[in-house]
């Protein structure tokens, strides 16, 4: 029969414990941060003079009003746009060189609720929360989790349909006006405010 011979462990000093405990606390208060950082911009954001918040949780505020009474696009068109995208540190993580047409119903959620909501002309500065942007993946110098700030003019917009014929009738081998293939993609194939296919 054999033996075990126990081997004493030497007390953990109480100070090591007390910083083991304080490092745990305050990397849960940091992890917490982090994941809130966009919601606690959106909530100081909504208290901002003039800025509107829809139902779904986007905000945006007008810059330049439109044509009073003009009509708005819808999910069957396609809208001729000039924009800059930022994060909320102030990084632009994509901007239009010309004007771009893009189908309203192609782009995230939020870009294309922004759009229903603007009248020819208007310009908007639009805060997009995660949810309805990338949500938690990333897209490219996107972040998961983040809240996108766009500015957006809507110069024009058409019925995707009437897009369709035109390009067929001028044969144009299916470019559109500003370098954008069908659907509203771009040279590439990328399309503003649209989800980034992953790998």
């Amino acid at each position: 029969m054999s033996t075990v011979t126990a081997v004493p462990l030497q007390p953990v000093k109480r100070s090591y414990l007390i910083y083991l405990w304080l490092g745990l606390v305050l990397a849960c208060v940091a992890a917490v941060a982090l994941a809130t950082q966009g919601d606690d911009f959106l909530t100081r954001n909504a208290r901002g003079k003039g800025v509107m918040t829809t139902a779904s949780g986007l905000q945006y505020k007008v810059l330049e009003p439109g044509q009073p009474g003009a009509a708005k696009p819808t999910d069957a068109d396609v809208a001729l746009v000039q924009y800059e995208g930022k994060l909320l540190n102030g990084t632009t993580f994509d901007k239009s060189q010309q004007p771009t047409p893009m189908p309203v119903s192609a782009v995230v959620p939020g870009f294309s609720e922004a759009l229903k909501l603007m009248p020819k002309g208007a310009k908007y500065r639009v805060w997009i929360p995660a949810a309805l942007g990338y949500g938690e993946r990333e897209a490219g110098p996107i972040p998961a989790n983040s809240t996108l700030v766009f500015d957006v003019q809507l110069l024009d917009f058409l019925p995707e349909s009437v897009v369709r014929q035109m390009q067929m009738r001028q044969g144009m081998g299916g470019a559109m006006p500003g370098g954008a293939a069908p659907g509203g993609a771009m040279p590439g194939g990328a399309v503003p405010g649209a989800p980034t296919p992953t790998n």
